[in-house]
């Protein structure tokens, strides 16, 4: 076979969308019904495939993205198992930009939940294609069409059913290819209607068609391949699937819109490479063709007990081999391809190479990271992929080894657990010589400490730590030192003239070097600007670092013989402290965009505790659920384990999520606290 039909023949997809929408239990009946395995597994039993994880199996849901497969009717399909839990953003995400098609899950008896509406947002601002996938048709009490609705009202008129229920959820009954002249009864709609909807939708994309459509009243859906895959991309078309997981309806049926509807690489939007790097970075288009130079990158990163770091990657470009010399991004040493693997769950099989469109593995190549571009030719410019725009992991847990000697053994067990996930972060803050882990949640953190000691058997200690605050200046002023140390042999001397001047809250840090005639030498410009950053890192009125401000140095003076670098940093660093405590300076702290479902009785409760803890509430909205969602700001200082006083304010079924949003200046009675206890340590 060619190879140009063999990627016509592949799929990729990754299942995503919120926790218990059932998308493991999707997985294995898609598995079962393709024939890759003989009967499904079950979440509770612990014997699903992309659950193989003992801390999966233990906690009765997904906490990594698996990667599986199958063929079925001459396609070859790559799944994506997502977690759905907010805390694990880090495992979802990635996955877009590895597939096609986003499949975005919706458990039928839940509605629409915050996890979906992001998915489908993220999605679309990736340019993903879309397809709604709405699970558990069969449980009891359902109105599917009311739900279809909801999905029309919060994604748009272009989400139509591609399929419709049938017998209460017992079947599913396709509207797009299998047209009877009226069709079966369903329960909502009819297969006529639904056809009609779908066949408009597509043909808007094509005027031609459009002409034609009005005047035979009808088109062949065999002809509308094309403009169906363009609807796909544009997201003018995101079809609607029906499905119970638990009784195999809709599996059929899904399995045919996976294989006849969906894009292969070719069809689908290409993802948004760039060549070159910051502002003059411009957009890269990678072809589908595996006669050109490889261009894959890499999506996750995996340690296995058996075969070590695994780098799993999907290839846009070019075909991969066993022996392939690859780069990575920029490097200009290659390394090696041993093996390549197709990933099955926790199961490897040896593949003779990777196409466009395949996700693989490659095993024990230590450059290899997340978000890595592997290619075969030493580019002359950086190839790398636009960011995913990650929520920033603001809960924090200090961490250090119970037994003492363990502290190098612990830090390296997190580096190669921060590596596997771009939403965990690892920090050393040099002011409290706290080693601080940051996620996006309390289940994100305590998973962490579950893998560290039942996997790694590294026994932690943990405490809160500090929050990050930050310091920054409100006015212009000018500092000055002259260092002058005189013991004996040659001396130490410099003297640094700067000025501080405030900029927008984001902007960091500047430094601009205006000296004339030589004042300071341009040698020791260096130490100067080391010693401005030690001030800056270390903090100025509150032991926080100091952010936001532009430091200009324009004058000094030197001594010919007593003028050395230690000299100029202890100036710089003086200086711009003096600078700082004459330019208004304030405490930052950071404030968290706060989502939180709840039954709609507890409401009032939750708002005011809100306020009691500094925060503002900027709107409710309905859920489907029946409670309300609450759209709030607030400190993260306030924050600190507010799980336990939500459950208590909504008798355990509340939930929240927290995304950092900016930073804010603390009130002047909390800087006055900070900066006292500042004090206390410094002199302590």
């Amino acid at each position: 076979m060619p190879v140009a039909a063999e990627i016509a023949q592949i799929r990729t997809l990754a299942l995503v969308g919120p926790a218990a929408a059932g998308k493991t239990s999707l997985v294995e009946a898609l598995l079962c019904q393709a024939g890759a395995i003989g009967a499904p597994g079950s979440v509770e039993k612990g014997n699903t495939v992309s659950d193989h994880d003992p801390l999966e199996r233990r906690a009765l849901r997904s906490l990594n993205a698996s990667l599986l497969h199958f063929r079925h009717a001459g396609i070859h399909t790559h799944l994506i198992d997502t977690p759905g839990s907010p805390d694990f953003l880090g495992q979802s995400l990635p996955a877009l930009e590895a597939v096609e098609t986003a499949a975005v899950v919706i458990a039928a008896p839940n509605g629409i939940e915050p996890m979906a509406q992001r998915m489908m947002q993220w999605a679309a601002q990736r340019e993903r294609d879309r397809l709604i996938v709405v699970n558990k048709i069969d449980a009891p009490g359902l109105d599917l069409q009311a739900l279809v609705a909801q999905i029309q009202a919060a994604f748009g008129r272009e989400c139509l059913p591609v399929n419709l229920p049938a017998g209460r959820g017992e079947r599913v009954v396709d509207c797009f290819y299998n047209l009877a002249e009226d069709g079966p009864p369903t329960d909502f709609s009819s297969v006529a209607e639904a056809h009609r909807a779908l066949v408009e939708q597509v043909v808007e994309v094509d005027a031609a068609l459009v002409e034609r459509y009005l005047n035979e009243g009808d088109v062949d859906p065999s002809e509308l391949h094309a403009p169906l895959e363009q609807a796909l991309r544009e997201g003018h078309l995101v079809p609607i699937c029906f499905v119970s997981a638990r009784t195999g309806a809709g599996v059929t049926e899904l399995l045919e819109v996976i294989e006849r509807l969906l894009p292969d690489p070719s069809e689908a939007n290409p993802p948004a490479f760039l060549r070159g790097e910051g502002q003059g970075a411009r957009p890269m288009q990678a072809q589908p063709d595996p006669a050109r130079h490889v261009l894959a990158h890499v999506f996750k990163i995996a340690q296995d007990p058996y075969v070590g770091k695994l780098g799993i990657l999907r290839v846009h470009q070019g075909t991969i081999t066993p022996g392939s010399q690859l780069y990575v991004g920029d490097g200009r040493r290659p390394f090696k391809v041993g093996h390549l693997f197709m990933l099955q769950g926790k199961d490897f099989t040896e593949v003779p190479r990777a196409l466009p469109g395949d996700l693989c593995a490659i095993a024990k190549v230590d450059e290899l990271h997340y978000d890595a571009v592997l290619h075969d030719a030493a580019e002359d410019e950086h190839i790398h992929l636009q960011p995913l725009d990650f929520p920033v992991p603001v809960h924090g847990l200090a961490i250090e080894p119970k037994r003492r000697g363990d502290e190098q053994r612990l830090h390296d067990i997190l580096l190669k657990l921060v590596s596997e996930d771009p939403c965990l972060r690892l920090t050393h803050v040099a002011s409290t010589n706290e080693s601080v882990v940051y996620g996006l949640g309390e289940l994100h953190l305590r998973t962490l400490l579950e893998r560290l000691t039942e996997v790694h058997k590294c026994e932690v200690a943990t405490r809160p730590p500090r929050i990050a605050y930050r310091e920054t200046i409100a006015a212009p002023a000018e500092g000055h030192h002259r260092h002058k140390k005189q013991t004996g042999g040659a001396g130490q001397f410099g003297e640094v003239f700067l000025r501080v001047e405030p900029l927008p809250r984001g902007a960091g840090y500047e430094f601009v070097d205006q000296v004339k005639g030589g004042a300071i030498p341009y040698n020791f410009m260096p130490a100067v600007e080391k010693g401005v950053r030690q001030a800056l890192e270390t903090g100025v009125i509150a032991g926080y670092p100091v952010v936001d401000l532009r430091v200009v140095v324009y004058d000094g003076k030197h001594h010919s013989v007593d003028s050395k670098e230690i000299a100029f940093l202890t100036a710089g660093r003086k200086a711009l402290v003096e600078a700082v405590q004459a330019a208004r300076p304030c405490v930052l702290e950071p404030i968290v965009d706060v989502e939180i479902s709840a039954p709609e009785a507890s409401m009032g409760d939750i708002t005011g505790d809100l306020a009691a803890r500094r925060g503002q509430v900027s709107g409710t909205q309905g859920s489907p659920t029946g409670g309300l969602v609450v759209l709030a700001q607030a400190p993260l200082a306030e924050l600190a384990s507010y799980q336990t006083r939500l459950n208590a304010l909504t008798g355990g079924q509340g939930r929240y999520t927290l995304v950092f949003s900016h930073y804010e200046a603390v009130p002047p009675t909390l800087q006055a606290q900070l900066t006292a206890q500042y004090r206390i340590r410094d002199e302590g």
